[in-house]
């Protein structure tokens, strides 16, 4: 929520000193106007976090499933039960890249990766969403968000791969991504060990247990896709290892931009092929 700051100080966004809000222009670097009228510290703090990996996701995930409803608004009249209020067609979600074993037996390889953004009803993604902040904010704090991405982007691709190993024809969602980030936590409690890393293994070890016992308790719930998902983020966890420092190798950088262009390319394969 943005506040105004009537008094007080203030970092510059200039040249990083500390200033007076109210002050016309920085004694240091001579920036003018820099506190904004007194809205400048609050917005600062409102676009660091709408910059945030979490809210960037959350963002995607939602405007995706708004686009599968508008695609086909006469789906939302008729519902198949309390699971799939407010679900997108069939049609449309096979359109914007919903995986399974139908489609990559049509050659469509990229579902793997569309599948992870899209949902099928308004309560799929109001949990997903829940956990995604729930986890993801922990993740991005203890891994970076280089490493929160990779390890998002590659539990939910392991995720579906388990799930049309096992057969099913027709999945999607962010719960196979949501699935590895308690992994990478789990990970992270055993590998840093004392008495943080030992609390944090014994609160997410107890999340993960309910997560996977809701998973059994409703029906048309990909729990193959949460398996599959836990062991791929616990894996690319293990292999990337802990953060050393602040600064992130160059070489994770490189790796999770080529996983959000390949993701990107991945939507505009779905959009122009055939189907």
């Amino acid at each position: 929520m943005l506040e105004r700051k009537k008094s007080g100080s203030m970092v510059c966004p200039g040249c990083g000193r500390l200033i007076s809000v109210n002050a016309p222009s920085c004694i240091h670097c001579g920036r003018k106007n820099p506190g904004l009228w007194g809205w400048g510290p609050s917005l600062s703090r409102w676009l660091a976090d709408f910059r945030g990996l979490v809210t960037s996701l959350t963002i995607a995930c939602i405007a995706l499933y708004v686009i599968s409803l508008a695609l086909d608004l006469s789906a939302i009249l008729h519902p198949r039960g309390m699971l799939s209020l407010l679900s997108p067609g069939m049609e449309s979600l096979d359109r914007m890249g919903m995986t399974g074993r139908y489609a990559i037996s049509h050659g469509r390889w990229w579902t793997l990766l569309t599948a992870v953004y899209l949902h099928g009803g308004i309560l799929h993604i109001l949990f997903n969403v829940m956990w995604l902040r729930q986890l993801g904010y922990m993740v991005e704090e203890l891994f970076g968000t280089a490493r929160a991405f990779i390890i998002f982007t590659v539990s939910g691709v392991t995720g579906f791969m388990l799930s049309v190993m096992m057969g099913s024809m027709f999945t999607l969602g962010g719960s196979g991504a949501i699935f590895g980030m308690l992994g990478s936590l789990i990970y992270y409690g055993r590998r840093h060990g004392g008495d943080f890393g030992s609390a944090l293994y014994r609160q997410v070890g107890s999340w993960a247990i309910m997560a996977f016992m809701f998973g059994f308790l409703f029906p048309n719930i990909d729990n193959w896709a949460h398996f599959g998902g836990f062991a791929g983020g616990f894996l690319i966890s293990a292999l990337m290892g802990l953060r050393q420092g602040r600064k992130e190798k160059k070489a994770i950088t490189l790796a999770a931009g080529a996983l959000a262009a390949v993701t990107l390319f991945c939507f505009l394969l779905a959009i122009i092929r055939p189907h």
